[in-house]
């Protein structure tokens, strides 16, 4: 069978993509290796027998957030999202815990003295936050709607994190920021950290930090209903190695990295252009563990249950210590722990009385050691009596995280090192945009403009290239 176009990988952006494809009358097949949809968002019985677990993305503010998944009628297609009441705590030893609440005034109230300077900071963002997504979230040759407003934002991209955070006084602002910015994988005295930091903070204070009803996969199964339901067809179990192995299309999309594009065989491409696309330099890895619990984690501060996302890592300077190691090619003996506590908002996921949790921190790229004892020691330092709560635990590092999904290349979850270089530089410069030289064959992954997250824009600036210059329709 022959179809207009062919979206390789079936990931948030590859979903994203042949949606926006099927949605403008191309006929589309969606393929992936994997034998089920959802690349890094979905959700398996990874300990005990009723135990559901996000092995991948777990907390989703981008993906309620996304102008593009926004717009699908997906609680049509059994899609439910939970909204914890605060986003995010961030507890800290011997002094009271830092919460992101969702509203920017109950936060600024809590921080005391910090409390003004971090309503000027995020407050021209919340107030335009439609503009701000709709912005940071864009294709690279677009035009911001509003220049003032990301002329503002453009000091939060282009000073370290360790420099905008210590702006503020107190050790929870401080912390609040600095592990906002620690998602993005590299140093906080690099530069564009601060802008990661700023974004979540205004999607917290906006749609919150929600995250899907049952597990991330019902995000993605529910994009694929949503997909076959507009005549689209999808292929799993379909590893592809080479162009050869596809079927002719008058457009092929690739939702995998640069790495692995340049990997394939018969691409067609200049050798000039596979250089550029091995040149393409992935960021750490994560060191994932799931646990299967006997009961909720006993915070030191019980108040800390209030929150479905918590920071482990302590000050500014313990954060900031810790995301050096693995850009330095260490593990750090106290790592930054992203961690989510689902099972307080979503009993859909244990059994009756027993909990999850989910938690990684970062690692080298594609590190073989074992981080399980360190990140549930930093746990236990804020949660005294943790460990006595594990039932069963499964522990992913980088090489087994990429088997599980080959986008998440030596455990990098972002799609490429987060640099200016890659980001803004001559690494971007040399990869413009989606289309390749190649005619009819465009990339749209994470290692394309706007990036990581479960969002779908890199999928739908792609397929929207393609449809002007592939189809020549003409869009809005």
């Amino acid at each position: 069978m022959s179809y207009d176009a062919v979206v390789v990988g079936a990931g948030p952006n590859g979903l994203a993509a042949a949606i926006e494809l099927q949605t403008h009358g191309c006929s589309t097949l969606l393929i992936d290796a994997a034998n089920e949809v959802g690349g890094s968002a979905r959700t398996e019985e990874a300990t005990l027998p009723g135990f559901l677990h996000d092995v991948g993305s777990a907390i989703h503010p981008l993906g309620f957030g996304s102008p593009f998944f926004s717009s699908l009628p997906l609680d049509s297609f059994g899609l439910e999202w939970v909204h914890p009441d605060t986003p995010l705590a961030h507890p800290l030893i011997g002094s009271r815990t830092a919460f992101l609440e969702k509203s920017l005034e109950q936060t600024a109230s809590a921080l005391g003295e910090d409390g003004n300077a971090w309503t000027r900071r995020f407050a021209p963002f919340v107030a335009s936050s439609k503009t701000f997504f709709e912005h940071t979230l864009r294709s690279p040759l677009s035009i911001p709607s509003s220049p003032i407003l990301m002329a503002r934002f453009a000091p939060l991209a282009l000073k370290s994190t360790n420099r905008l955070a210590n702006s503020f006084k107190s050790d929870q602002a401080r912390a609040l920021f600095a592990g906002n910015a620690a998602h993005a994988g590299t140093p906080l005295s690099h530069l564009l950290t601060g802008a990661v930091g700023a974004a979540l903070i205004v999607a917290a204070h906006t749609v919150g930090w929600p995250f899907p009803k049952g597990g991330a996969g019902n995000l993605t199964l529910a994009l694929a209903r949503y997909f076959e339901s507009l005549g689209g067809t999808i292929q799993t179990g379909s590893r592809v190695t080479s162009l050869a192995d596809l079927p002719s299309a008058r457009a092929t999309l690739m939702a995998i990295t640069h790495g692995q594009v340049a990997a394939l065989t018969d691409t067609g491409l200049s050798e000039s252009f596979l250089r550029r696309l091995k040149r393409w330099r992935y960021g750490p890895g994560a060191f994932k563990v799931d646990w299967a619990l006997d009961g909720p984690i006993p915070w030191e501060d019980p108040e800390v249950a209030r929150a479905a996302t918590v920071h482990v890592g302590g000050t500014l300077e313990e954060v900031a210590a810790s995301e050096l190691q693995p850009w330095s090619g260490r593990l750090s003996e106290r790592p930054f722990v992203l961690l989510a506590q689902h099972t307080l908002f979503d009993r859909s996921r244990a059994p009756e009385g027993k909990h999850t949790a989910w938690g990684y921190c970062h690692v080298p790229n594609g590190w073989e050691g074992d981080a399980t004892p360190v990140i549930e020691a930093q746990i236990e330092r804020f949660a005294p009596g943790f460990q006595e709560r594990i039932l069963s635990r499964s522990s992913w590092g980088p090489k087994r995280l990429e088997r599980w999904d080959g986008n998440l290349v030596g455990g990098d979850v972002n799609g490429g090192a987060l640099t200016i270089s890659q980001t803004l530089g001559p690494a971007r410069w040399s990869l413009p945009g989606y289309r390749t030289p190649k005619a009819g064959l465009y990339l749209c992954s994470a290692s394309t403009p706007p990036g990581g997250g479960v969002h779908g824009m890199a999928g739908f600036h792609g397929a929207r290239c393609a449809l002007r210059h592939t189809f020549g329709i003409r869009l809005s």
